[in-house]
C-alpha cells in the first residue's frame, strides 16, 4: 500500500517547523510540542501513493509538510469522487482519530509529498490543550459545512455553474505558476470528479469557456484569463 521512507531530520523538531504555524498545531506550547516530536515520523510519498485507504485503520494524523493529494471515496457505481485537495499545512486524519474509526476516504499523493505522522496517542494528549482541541473543533465544523455545500451545489448548479466555481477555488488554493497557469495539473477526468459530471461535459465546457476567451487551456494547464466573469458565472448571473 505505502511506498514510505522515514527519516528523523531536519524536520524532527516542531518548535523549528514553520508548517505548523498555517494549522492548529500553532496553539501548543513549546512544551506541547516537544511532546509530538518524540514520536512523530517524517516520511515521504511518491507521486500515486496513498497515505490514507478507505476503511484501513491509520492510528494517527498526518501533517502535510510539502505536496499535493487528493481525498478521494468511490461511489456506488465504483467511480472515483474527488471531494477535496490537499496542500502544505493540511492537518488529516483527524476525523477518524476523534470518532476511533477508520478513514472513510482515502488520500493520494498527485506529485511528490512530504509527512509527518503522529500517533493518535499523541495526537489525544495534544487535545488536552484547550486551543488546540478548539481549533480541531472548527476544522470539523468547516469539514461539515463543505460538505452540505457540495451536495447543494450538485443539486442546485450547473455544470458550466460547478466548474467555473472549481477552477476558482483551484487557483486561490494553489495560486499559479510564473506562467500564470493554476499551480495544479489535473486530467479532465480529474476535473469531471471534482464537480460530479462526465468528462465529456467537462470537455464541452472548458472549450466553451476558451473560445469566450475566459480561460486558456494547454495540455493539463488552466490559465484564468477573466475571473470577474467566472464569478458571475458561478454565481448564475452569467450563462
Amino acid at each position: 500500500m505505502y511506498a514510505i521512507k522515514q527519516t528523523r531530520s531536519p524536520m524532527k523538531n516542531c518548535n523549528l517547523c514553520l508548517i505548523r504555524h498555517l494549522n492548529a498545531l500553532k496553539e501548543l506550547s513549546p512544551e506541547e510540542l516537544d511532546r509530538i516530536s518524540l514520536y512523530k515520523r517524517v516520511q515521504h510519498y511518491k507521486k500515486g501513493d496513498q497515505l490514507l485507504r478507505e476503511g484501513q485503520n491509520t492510528n494517527g494524523i498526518f501533517c502535510i509538510m510539502s505536496g499535493k493529494g487528493k481525498l478521494t471515496r468511490y461511489n456506488s457505481l465504483g467511480k472515483e469522487q474527488i471531494v477535496r485537495f490537499i496542500k502544505s499545512g493540511n492537518l488529516i486524519g483527524y476525523r477518524s482519530a476523534i470518532s476511533n474509526e477508520p478513514p472513510s476516504l482515502n488520500l493520494t499523493a498527485l506529485e511528490d509529498m512530504t509527512a509527518c505522522f503522529i500517533p493518535k496517542e499523541a495526537f489525544e494528549e495534544a487535545l488536552e490543550n484547550r486551543q488546540f482541541a478548539r481549533r480541531i473543533m472548527e476544522m470539523l465544523s468547516e469539514d461539515l459545512k463543505q460538505a452540505n455545500l457540495f451536495i447543494s451545489n450538485l443539486s442546485q448548479h450547473t455544470v458550466r455553474e460547478r466548474l467555473a466555481d472549481t477552477l476558482l477555488n483551484l487557483e486561490e488554493t494553489f495560486g499559479t505558476d510564473k506562467e500564470g497557469n493554476i499551480n495544479i495539473a489535473l486530467s479532465r477526468e480529474e476535473l469531471s470528479s471534482i464537480i460530479g459530471t462526465a468528462s465529456e461535459s467537462v470537455i464541452r465546457v472548458l472549450s466553451a469557456m476558451k473560445k469566450e476567451g475566459i480561460i486558456y487551456t494547454k495540455a493539463k494547464k488552466i490559465k484564468l484569463l477573466d475571473k470577474t466573469k467566472l464569478k458571475q458565472i458561478a454565481e448564475g448571473i452569467l450563462q
